[in-house]
């Protein structure tokens, strides 16, 4: 007997271990061995996805490189009551936190307090080799007379932006805003009100690239899922060809198309279209950007279109016709509903590609084609203001979260098919 049974007791294996035992610990065994199997998977997202955007979301608010390096003077400071100059021992500690702290930390502080107030770090820099000539007080009336900086009031009430070792500074620089001396949130100074119109300026290009993508690869998409196949093919390898050329080179190669000396510029003047003193500025301009990024992003609006089009029975259009319909009415009804799938999917994709766009911009856009992306690497690169580049970043992520959110609540999500 394999398997006993009573009226009384569990049912057992052939082991004498209860059945239901046995049938949990298959299922714990089976749980185990397929998490093993996307351990891989899951690790890989871990270290390129979800670490770097924690590391980001904690850039964006960290402060902490200024105050572990005069955490004394930060301490009096704030006892401060933040008008005309601050009292002896503030200059105090602060000369023998300057004096006696490393070159390497001293560069890292000064350079965030650049981004309260430029010249700190000129200040700092010059500063730290006065003051091995001071052995003794008074402090405040040597530091003025080394540097006159020492005795400007607005030096000491920037500090006032960084007491704190988190802050929500960065985040304010990103929409124009910035913390005062009393940490009331402010406008930026005319002159630096840059970003709110980046940001605009970003969304208008993505929506009016996603728009032109859109209307461009209806028309082909249809073609391709409507054709007899070696034609779609033909026309297929036509839509991929772009993939396949580095897109540095598309880009020069458009610059080249679109300068006023260029080939279209050159084109409409021989064909008598415009004067030859009235060609077209197409270069470093938003309209450059548009151009090209739409040329750029067409076939990330095509493949989904023509994926789900392509599953599309051509007997629904035939028995809309037979039914009186006229074709554009039949068009109109039948084939654009079944085909908002792959629209939903080609505008996000495209949008969310377009939003980010950074090597087009830079090299078509000039001043007035300058997106958030662009403004992302210089701060990267030039001024080093890693925690402005990760509020950037962070407010792209959290904008491009509420616009999906929006979606999935108007059109579902499981609306979306790639094919």
């Amino acid at each position: 007997m394999n398997q006993a049974q009573t009226s009384s007791g569990p049912i057992l294996t052939t082991d004498g271990v209860p059945l239901k035992v046995s049938l949990k610990k298959a299922e714990r065994i089976n749980k185990i061995r397929a998490f093993l199997l996307v351990s891989p998977l899951l690790i890989f997202i871990l270290v390129t996805f979800l670490i770097p955007i924690g590391d980001m979301l904690a850039r964006s608010i960290d402060d902490r490189q200024i105050n572990t390096v005069f955490p004394k003077t930060f301490e009096v400071y704030k006892k401060w009551d933040r008008q005309d100059l601050p009292p002896e021992e503030v200059y105090k500690t602060m000369f023998f936190e300057l004096k006696n702290s490393e070159g390497y930390s001293v560069g890292k502080a000064s350079t965030r307090m650049n981004y309260s107030k430029s010249g700190w770090k000129s200040l700092l820099k010059k500063s730290k080799r006065k003051f091995k000539k001071i052995e003794e007080g008074p402090y405040k009336e040597k530091m003025i007379a080394s540097d006159k900086k020492w005795g400007d009031p607005e030096y000491w009430k920037a500090i006032g932006q960084m007491v704190d070792p988190t802050t929500m500074g960065y985040y304010l620089n990103a929409v124009d805003l910035k913390f005062d001396s009393s940490k009331n949130i402010v406008q930026q100074k005319k002159n630096r009100r840059i970003y709110n119109k980046t940001w605009i300026k970003t969304f208008k290009v993505s929506v009016l690239v996603t728009f032109f993508c859109l209307i461009l690869a209806y028309p082909i998409s249809y073609l391709l899922a409507t054709l007899p196949m070696k034609y779609s093919n033909l026309l297929m390898i036509c839509v991929l060809l772009p993939f396949w050329t580095s897109l540095l080179v598309r880009t020069v190669a458009w610059m080249v198309m679109l300068q006023q000396k260029g080939v279209f510029n050159n084109l409409m003047v021989m064909a008598g279209l415009i004067a030859d003193e009235n060609r077209w500025q197409l270069m470093y301009n938003q309209t450059a950007v548009i151009i090209v990024m739409t040329q750029i992003l067409l076939p990330f609006m095509v493949l989904p279109l023509y994926s789900v089009m392509k599953t599309i029975s051509p007997t629904y259009m035939r028995a809309a016709l037979n039914l009186g319909a006229s074709p554009l009415h039949a068009f109109y009804k039948i084939y654009m509903p079944n085909s908002v799938p792959g629209v939903s999917a080609g505008c996000l994709l495209v949008f969310i590609i377009a939003i980010g766009y950074y090597i087009t911009p830079e090299l078509v856009g000039g001043k007035d084609g300058q997106m958030v992306g662009n403004w992302i690497a210089y701060h990267l690169k030039t001024t080093l203001n890693w925690g402005l580049c990760a509020a950037l970043g962070a407010i792209l992520l959290g904008v491009m979260t509420v616009l999906y959110w929006a979606y999935n609540k108007i059109v579902g999500i499981e609306n979306i098919k790639l094919g």
